[in-house]
């Protein structure tokens, strides 16, 4: 009896860890969300997860859903208008022909952009940008400057609550104030933001040393309708801080800004929104609401009871290696079913647990830090395959995750140290 029971159970996991490794290994080519969304239709048609329950996975996702699609407008927006080249003629100009200050320089603004705008958004925004001026330096080889771009997405995503969406999932209705948000992490993402680099760094050294950088860049002038795109990215970032600090959903604020930036450089333009909506990467919305099917699928397994279960009993009887070892097994989780469903669990476990502040904020670095492992592990990460796909650029996931496990575990440990130790 208890082994029928069971399979149900078995059948629901073993469906989302092939849909899980479908995303990451992309078997024929196809793309990330058709794997996704057939495991997800899987689930339903089997019986395995009711179409009401699938739904309601879905409808999570909505202000995901909303932060995207405003985020990748503003990003289509600027790459057409010609700001993603501007600023890389600025960039390359200031690097001097240096390889290396160009990648101090790029890591710097990754932070910038993730800091204010979202990891999300350094994965959309900033890529192209990154791109544009590895072609305006001549530069042949692109991908130490673009790797910046995905790591640095994940390692200063947790300097303020707007720096990742999964940090609003994992707190939700709990989230602490901005200054106690600021002591409590400005070290440990700090120490992050810094291991990130110095990895990245040498691991890049030798590619770096073979890059030639122009200096001869022709200066490029920002059009008008360039100006007003830049100004609607400034314009978000000022937005979600504000949103943030009222605790407010940061997926219409977000939408809202992207829509309205939009049509208003069309209307200037008087056109061309048939370009823009073609050349937007709608297929990661199916791919996020499969996410979210596969994780409600998980949660009628009952993994999320024994998870608060198991979290309260351990957070009781040892407090701070519960801390370490949440932190380190949500990490590792993430890269398992991306840090978006991840930290829906993570975060409502907490809630259940009701574990500590520094238990609760040992998961989030997990959540937010851990995705750095691989190329499933966070959806920024996912955003930025796409990204460098568009500009015929490609990185395989066993690639990724041999760099991944070199940058992701000093950075994590130490920013877990400047949590629990400091």
């Amino acid at each position: 009896m208890g082994a029928l029971t069971l399979t149900p159970h078995l059948a629901t996991w073993g469906i989302a860890g092939l849909a899980t490794l479908g995303v990451i290994l992309r078997p024929m080519g196809w793309p990330e969300a058709i794997w996704a969304v057939a495991g997800a239709v899987l689930l339903v048609v089997l019986g395995l997860l009711s179409w009401h329950s699938a739904l309601d996975g879905v409808l999570k996702g909505a202000d995901v859903y909303l932060f995207l699609i405003g985020m990748m407008l503003l990003s289509e927006i600027a790459r057409k208008e010609g700001l993603f080249d501007w600023l890389a003629s600025i960039a390359v100009r200031h690097a001097k022909g240096s390889a290396t200050r160009l990648f101090l320089l790029v890591y710097g603004v990754g932070t910038l952009v993730t800091v204010f705008l979202s990891n999300d958004a350094c994965a959309v925004v900033l890529t192209p940008a990154v791109y544009a001026a590895t072609k305006a330096a001549k530069v042949e080889n692109p991908l130490p400057y673009l790797f910046i771009c995905a790591f640095i997405a994940n390692a200063a995503s947790f300097v303020l609550p707007i720096s990742n969406p999964a940090n609003l999932v994992v707190y939700a209705t709990h989230m602490p104030p901005l200054l106690q948000w600021l002591a409590r992490f400005a070290l440990p993402s700090l120490l992050a933001i810094v291991a990130t680099y110095a990895v990245l760094r040498m691991t890049q050294n030798s590619a770096l040393k073979q890059t030639q950088v122009a200096t001869d860049i022709e200066k490029v002038t920002l059009s008008a309708t360039g100006k007003v795109a830049g100004f609607g990215i400034v314009a978000t970032a000022f937005v979600l801080l504000g949103a943030s600090a009222y605790g407010l959903d940061l997926g219409l604020p977000t939408f809202i800004s992207g829509v309205a930036a939009t049509l208003l450089v069309l209307a200037i333009k008087r056109g061309g929104l048939v370009d823009v909506m073609k050349d937007v990467s709608w297929s990661v919305l199916p791919l996020v609401a499969g996410l979210f099917v596969l994780v409600e699928a998980l949660e009628t397994t009952g993994v999320l009871k024994t998870i608060a279960d198991t979290l309260k009993a351990y957070a009781q009887s040892a407090p701070e290696a519960t801390a370490w070892g949440g932190g380190v097994l949500v990490a590792v989780l993430c890269n398992l079913v991306n840090n978006l469903p991840a930290g829906l669990l993570a975060g409502a476990a907490v809630q259940t647990a009701d574990v500590s502040e520094k238990i609760a904020g040992a998961i989030l670095i997990g959540v937010d830090l851990g995705p750095n492992l691989s190329v499933t592990g966070s959806l920024a990460t996912i955003l930025w395959i796409v990204a460098i796909r568009r500009e015929g650029e490609d990185v395989g996931a066993f690639r990724f995750l041999k760099l991944g496990l070199l940058v992701m575990p000093p950075a994590l440990l130490l920013a877990l140290a400047g949590l629990l130790l400091v």
